[in-house]
């Protein structure tokens, strides 16, 4: 059993209530086909049934749930939340009504916020910041946590390096991460990593420089997040900096990093900036033909996962089972 299908059929044992906002976008309508289909989760549409059932055509999402904001019967528990969450950024409940009667982001959102659903999925059609204001403000980080992050699920074609499972954090949410940054993404990122996988993380903080073959004000940023990181959290397998070859590859790790424990055995890749995680992880995605599953969020009270608007049915289908699971943890 390959993994998508390991995560789907996790994700049946205990069904959950995934919201897809995005209900007129022909590749969601798709994913919510099959989703129904193999049982993986209950579905929540938002918008116009006679348009959605429209834009469906011949698809058969008969066992989704519909909602249609305007004349939704606990429209007002959602508004009350929302005054509460936001009355003092100057969100009274016209206001809130507003924004949830023209806004599907906004309005599954506090379905998830209200326990009226476990997890959203959304980013088909909207950008990531779209999809995450309104969730950072909403459902806010779990207690504890300082920085919401990202984490990719890469599945190679093969195991060329390691067994082809591969953690890429963070590619999506956080610009240029700071030292102490960096140490959250890391420490949540293991977590994410070991919840989907079963396996214990080796943690590779990259960077264009291995062990000081660089110097930078960016390599010192890394080079502190690893001090810094092993100090908080000595019971993960991290080192760092690392280029990314040293990371993955035993026969260059052997001579650039001899006495590293992680050096060429990583199998999460935290990036020291979005530009490098973002491309690379397309990179690997498109030449490698890897699956890549996510960006999964890390660090919030309850899930709501972001799409890559390059994405295909398959690919939400995988991040609805992935979000399920996270509800189910959670």
């Amino acid at each position: 059993m390959n993994f998508l299908e390991e995560i789907k059929k996790i994700a049946k044992s205990n069904k959950k209530t995934i919201v897809l906002p995005e209900s007129l976008e022909e590749r969601t309508l798709n994913a919510t086909a099959e989703v129904l289909k193999e049982g993986i989760a209950n579905i929540v549409l938002i918008g116009n049934k006679d348009e959605i059932l429209e834009k469906a055509g011949d698809l058969d999402i008969s066992a989704a749930t519909i909602i249609e904001p305007s004349s939704y019967e606990k429209l007002d528990v959602l508004i009350d939340k929302f005054v509460e969450m936001r009355k003092d950024k100057g969100i009274d409940e016209a206001k809130a009504k507003e924004i949830l009667l023209k806004d599907p982001l906004y309005f599954g959102v506090l379905l998830v916020k209200c326990d009226l659903a476990d997890g959203m999925v959304a980013g088909a059609i909207n950008s990531t910041a779209n999809v995450l204001r309104p969730t950072l403000q909403i459902i806010k980080a779990a207690p504890g946590l300082k920085t919401v992050s990202t984490l990719f699920l890469m599945i190679m074609k093969d195991d060329t390096y390691g067994d082809g499972v591969f953690g890429f954090g963070d590619c999506a949410l956080n610009q240029s991460p700071t030292s102490e940054q960096l140490v959250d993404i890391a420490k949540s990122s293991s977590e994410t990593f070991k919840a989907f996988t079963g396996k214990d993380a080796k943690i590779a903080l990259l960077s264009h420089s291995t062990k000081g073959s660089g110097s930078h004000p960016d390599v010192d940023k890394v080079v502190n997040a690893v001090k810094m990181a092993k100090e908080q959290y000595p019971e993960l397998t991290l080192d760092g900096e690392l280029q990314l070859d040293s990371a993955i590859v035993p026969e260059v790790a052997k001579i650039k990093a001899p006495d590293s424990k992680v050096a060429g055995n990583a199998n999460v890749l935290i990036f020291p900036d979005i530009d490098a995680g973002n491309i690379g992880y397309k990179l690997v995605q498109r030449f490698a033909k890897a699956d890549a599953y996510g960006p999964i969020t890390q660090g919030l009270a309850k899930p709501v996962n972001d799409l890559s608007r390059g994405c295909s049915a398959k690919d939400i289908v995988g991040v609805v089972a992935l979000t399920a699971v996270q509800a189910q943890q959670q």
